[in-house]
């Protein structure tokens, strides 16, 4: 229906009630009258006539979509009768300096409970037929019966064709268990959903509880998938107070969500400081890190950010990512370059003079890099060197070596190359006027070739899941809470130190591919897990400090710093000479015994950094 019949339709309707209403009042008090030469009940009907629309223009009320009717849309209807009636009141009496009360007053009752009929009865045959759409769309219980609950709710009722039938509710608040909101039942508390789930027959839950801590979500979602049942929530507390949330935001609950880490928050005003109107360069710009990495430093309004890669595609990506976001006060300069390039670096540098590096740029595949020892070598230290010499002999400011847990008494060439790298950086931070650090951290969820994506590949094909060893742990954290990390570092940075996450509890390999098969739906008699053995260069458990790098104290919340000790410059100097020279096996058992130095056995570490250190008491 267009606007202007459906103005018209309502017009019309409008108008019969009106006339009918003060009609009949009239013939049911005044019986034995002629209302039809009644000059009073027509003065009244014509004042109720003009009245009434004029208030009703006044107030929208042929704008509304009554068949969302709320109480506000009501109330406006109160409003615009009661002055109609008003003014018709005042008309009587300046025409016949007397005042019909009961007509009014009865007129007043009838107006509203037709009026608000007619409109109700929109909404309740809208209701009737999105339940008929509704019957046999998935069956829904929603956890959680507040604010975000009953908005998702409503949201669902009043659109079918999202495909969801919200049937019952789950809430940890007494007052609410036995009582239905907006139709549906409230039958009990989270920990009852595995119990909710068979009787009402339910296809998949929504967690609409956007407040609570990543703690308490990884346990409620750990539940609700455990259940068998198709998981999904809802997204942060903010988007909700901002009136962000839709049916359309629910997202399928992420293997982050069960990890249950509180991602790590910046100091926003201190990064800003430092990083507001300055050049910032980051190497492996176009990698899972390096591309977080600028997008979290553009919150911070530098005046440049130098995006260097190897790969052109992946720097033609982030480039356009952030040209069609930021602001074009930030200037971006997308550089084409190999690290192993020492003079195209070194130019590079020299040209730009960044006043942060954040070198990302490195080979990360354990197993390829065991089979291309040399090709780590090249980039991981050779790289390195290049790019911090550089920064080293034009000064600048900071530089921050993105680094791996592997780097901890590695038995692979990665970890190793890796490892080696972060002793030319604190070497070269001993006399240098750059400031040079190295962030450490474990397995990052969803970067280029690790295990989540693996595994989501592994699922969408049938199977099987592979994993190497059902013991194998290993440290997990989000891709912006790695970035965020290095950030914070490069801010807190004095020279020389490596700085580590607290990264919680080590995950077992085995029960994230349970997670994630069951967060796909799936059962483990439908997606089989498949045993293949430890690979070259693996370790069951991963380490973040080995025990000469041990420190005991936080230098921000979540945030270690270890003293790793450096080789010295006589043989890091002899090493590097030697590296081009030496064979594929010679470089791996150099390599491995420099990183090395001080090997303990390979055994499982303690579960977070809490227990292994005693942080001071103001981050205790």
């Amino acid at each position: 229906m267009t606007i202007k019949r459906r103005y018209l339709l309502l017009f019309t309707i409008d108008s019969l009630i009106l006339l009918s209403s003060i009609f009949l009042c009239f013939l049911f008090l005044y019986p034995y009258e002629n209302v039809f030469n009644n000059e009073i009940l027509l003065i009244s009907m014509t004042t109720l006539f003009i009245g009434y629309h004029s208030f009703a223009w006044h107030y929208g009320l042929y704008k509304k979509m009554w068949i969302y009717a709320s109480i506000e849309e009501l109330k406006s209807l109160v409003k615009a009768v009661t002055l109609t009636l008003f003014a018709t009141m005042v008309m009587q009496f300046a025409y016949s300096g007397h005042l019909y009360t009961r007509t009014l007053m009865l007129t007043w009752m009838l107006l509203i409970l037709l009026l608000g009929a007619s409109r109700m009865s929109l909404r309740i045959y809208n209701e009737w037929m999105i339940n008929r759409e509704t019957m046999d769309k998935s069956r829904t219980l929603v956890v959680g019966a507040g604010q975000a609950g009953r908005m998702i709710v409503r949201q669902m009722q009043q659109n079918p064709e999202w495909g969801r039938n919200p049937v019952v509710f789950v809430d940890d608040d007494p007052r609410k268990w036995g009582l239905e909101v907006y139709g549906l039942p409230v039958v009990g508390r989270l920990k009852d959903i595995p119990e909710v789930v068979s009787p009402y027959h339910i296809d998949q839950i929504v967690i609409a509880i956007p407040s609570m801590s990543k703690k308490e979500m990884a346990e409620l979602t750990k539940l609700c998938i455990n259940s068998g049942i198709k998981t999904q929530t809802i997204p942060r507390i903010e988007d909700l107070m901002l009136g962000k949330i839709t049916v359309n935001d629910i997202r399928d609950v992420k293997i982050e969500d069960i990890l249950g880490r509180e991602e790590v928050k910046l100091d926003m005003d201190a990064i800003k400081e430092k990083l507001k109107g300055k050049t910032i360069m980051v190497t492996g710009a176009g990698g899972s890190i390096g591309s977080e990495i600028c997008r979290q430093i553009a919150n911070f309004k530098p005046s440049s950010i130098l995006l260097l890669g190897h790969g052109e595609n992946s720097i033609y990506t982030i480039d356009r990512e952030l040209r069609a976001k930021l602001p074009k006060s930030i200037k971006l300069v997308p550089i084409i370059a190999d690290v192993q390039d020492r003079k195209r670096i070194f130019n590079i540098i020299e040209y730009y003079k960044p006043d942060v590096i954040y070198h990302a740029a490195a080979h990360k595949h354990v197993p390829l890099m065991e089979a291309n020892p040399l090709e780590a070598v090249k980039n991981n230290i050779m790289g390195t060197k290049n790019v911090a010499e550089a920064a080293d002999a034009f000064g600048i400011g900071k530089f921050v070596l993105i680094s791996t847990d592997k780097a901890v008494n590695p038995p692979n060439i990665m970890g190793a190359t890796k490892r080696f790298a972060e002793m030319i950086v604190q070497n070269l931070a001993k006399n240098s006027d750059t400031t040079f650090a190295a962030v450490r951290f474990g397995n990052v969820l969803g970067s280029r070739g690790s295990v989540v994506p693996l595994f989501r590949e592994q699922i969408a094909n049938g199977g099987p899941v592979t994993i190497t060893d059902p013991e194998m742990t290993r440290y997990f954290m989000t891709i912006p809470e790695a970035s965020r990390l290095v950030i914070q570092a490069g801010l807190l940075a004095s020279g020389g130190e490596v700085f580590v996450l607290d990264m919680g509890e080590p995950v077992k390999i085995l029960n994230l591919a349970r997670n994630m098969i069951r967060l796909s739906g799936y059962e483990e008699n439908e997606i089989r897990i498949q045993y293949t053995g430890m690979r070259p260069g693996e370790k069951l458990y991963e380490e973040l400090l080995d025990d000469s790098e041990i420190q005991s104290e936080k230098v921000y919340p979540k945030i270690y710093i270890g003293k790793a000790t450096p080789i010295s410059e006589t043989e890091l100097s002899e090493v590097l000479n030697k590296l081009p020279e030496m064979t594929e096996e010679e470089v791996k058992e150099k390599l491995l015994s420099l990183a090395n130095r001080n090997p303990r056995p390979a055994e499982k570490p303690v579960d977070n950094l809490e227990k292994q250190w005693k942080p001071k008491e103001e981050f205790a």
